[in-house]
């Protein structure tokens, strides 16, 4: 039999429509909303799981297609907005008020490229709509600050009802906080253990986050006191574990991975850095320095997701020291487009966590 037009007409056709990652209907999701007809113009809202969605145009196709199917229908009007799930509460875990995702970007070693990751998957995420945190917890070598191009920024520290609030730097569309704020540039940060894990609970509980969908901490390389402590201490949504395809990083890479595996925190996937080299006189050629393929075997060797490679290039670097970094500076270039694509595979694994866990 067929149906007339009407919202309820429009929610029956809907209902096979599937959202790719959760494998559930869109209407038994509440993902379509306001639906309203006007002179044969059907309009919805669409409410996504993340505003960075990588399927976003497939979805809203597919909406497209099966409204389409109803008698009378001439246009379809889509109004794409989304509400980022949070990460299920822990009894043994102090969440952060109105920060609904925190996610580690980890690394086995230095010098693979970890906090350009870190900071690019977080300005892409705010690019595509989302409320970004950025915490640079490297409290030994605090370098995101001149990547964000907030070397000489002021942060202000007021007094709040539970003491003192640090007030977050802001740029590219990220909140941030790091060691390099509160330190003259060219002082040397002499700790124990006991001191690093203060500072970094106070950068998780003392700062003035607001309102935040995902929450990023460049994480110091290792397997030490920074990771434990924020494993301990906060609900996390999980890891990312950053790795150059050359066997030495790969194996230190594995037991980074491992550790957030024992500490029952999830491994969100592995973002292979540097995966080749892309010559700026030659764009057409691809140079494997540090090997190739090591992203790969480890993802499939430790049953996690490879989220993407991401090639070596010079503007990568030069968009680090300026403070302007790449997925900004050059966004179409070959380094921006991958880091992109991650950061949409990142949040559409976070999104799937949370509804199904």
């Amino acid at each position: 039999m067929s149906l007339t037009l009407s919202p309820d007409s429009v929610l029956e056709v809907l209902r096979p429509v599937q959202d790719p990652e959760l494998q559930k209907s869109l209407v038994d999701l509440n993902m379509i909303r306001n639906v309203a007809i006007q002179d044969g113009e059907v309009s919805f809202t669409l409410v996504l799981t993340t505003p960075a969605c990588p399927l976003r145009e497939f979805i809203v196709e597919d909406c497209e297609k099966a409204v389409k199917t109803l008698p009378g229908v001439t246009t379809v009007k889509v109004d794409v907005t989304a509400e980022t799930p949070q990460q299920k509460a822990l009894p043994d875990r102090t969440g952060i008020d109105g920060v609904k995702n925190i996610v580690a970007v980890s690394s086995g070693k230095g010098g693979v490229g970890k906090s350009t990751v870190a900071v690019n998957l977080a300005v892409s995420l705010a690019q595509a709509g989302a409320k970004v945190g950025l915490i640079d917890a490297d409290i030994y070598g605090p370098n995101a600050p001149m990547m964000m191009g907030l070397s000489d920024a002021n942060v202000m520290v007021r007094q709040g009802p539970q003491g003192e609030v640090l007030e977050p730097a802001f740029n590219h569309g990220v909140k941030m906080v790091s060691m390099g704020f509160l330190i003259d540039r060219d002082q040397p940060v002499i700790w124990r253990g006991p001191m690093l894990n203060g500072v970094i609970r106070q950068f998780l509980y003392q700062v003035q986050w607001g309102e935040l969908d995902y929450l990023i901490v460049d994480m110091p390389p290792g397997t030490g006191d920074a990771q434990l402590t924020l494993a301990q201490a906060v609900p996390m949504a999980g890891a990312v574990i950053v790795s150059t395809p050359q066997d030495v990083a790969i194996a230190d890479a594995r037991r980074g991975l491992r550790m957030f595996q024992q500490l029952n925190v999830p491994v969100l996937g592995v973002v292979e850095n540097m995966s080749y080299f892309i010559p700026p006189d030659a764009p057409e050629k691809r140079y494997d320095i540090f090997g190739s393929g090591g992203g790969e075997k480890i993802a499939t060797d430790l049953g996690v997701p490879l989220l993407g490679c991401v090639p070596l290039e010079t503007t990568v670097r030069e968009g680090g020291d300026q403070g302007v970094p790449i997925v900004v500076q050059f966004p179409g270039s070959a380094s921006a487009q991958a880091l992109k694509a991650i950061s949409q595979q990142l949040a559409a694994r976070i999104s799937v966590a949370a509804l199904t866990s």
